[in-house]
């Protein structure tokens, strides 16, 4: 009698997995996982101006440095300068400026809401806690 009651209940499970295993997509086919999904490029429109040139180095209010939607442009030293309002980031004590989380710097001028002129150096392979913003090493901080 138990040899039964085990048949009987490894029958069940057996026909509950090929059932469900038979359902795709809910048209009766099977969808096979891992398979690459095909999406087409959209053509360029012939009567949509030029996209915006990536050399030039001139912002949208005339400002040297920076690329329209784009990150200031380092100098040869390597040295970029940020000006902006500082913004608090996600986690306690992080400072973000443009993208940039500040890192380092006088304390008493890099602050939530101030609008400073910051010049110091991207470290974009540098690991934080912040979780948020481009490590960027803060060489001088002066309010703007």
């Amino acid at each position: 009698m138990r040899t039964l009651r085990i048949a009987a209940t490894a029958l069940i499970v057996c026909t509950a997995l090929v059932a469900c295993a038979g359902q795709g997509a809910g048209d009766g086919t099977a969808t096979p996982t891992g398979a690459p999904t095909v999406t087409e490029l959209p053509t360029p429109d012939p009567t949509e101006p030029p996209a915006a040139d990536p050399t030039d180095t001139t912002g949208p209010l005339g400002r040297p440095g920076k690329r329209p939607g784009g990150p200031p442009q380092p100098t040869s030293t390597g040295e970029m300068t940020l000006t902006g309002q500082i913004e608090s980031g996600v986690e306690p004590g992080c400072l973000l400026l443009d993208g940039y989380l500040l890192l380092g710097g006088p304390r008493e001028v890099l602050t939530a809401g101030a609008a400073v002129t910051v010049t110091g150096r991207p470290e974009p392979g540098l690991m934080t806690t912040c979780q948020q913003g481009t490590p960027f090493k803060v060489a001088s901080a002066k309010r703007a």
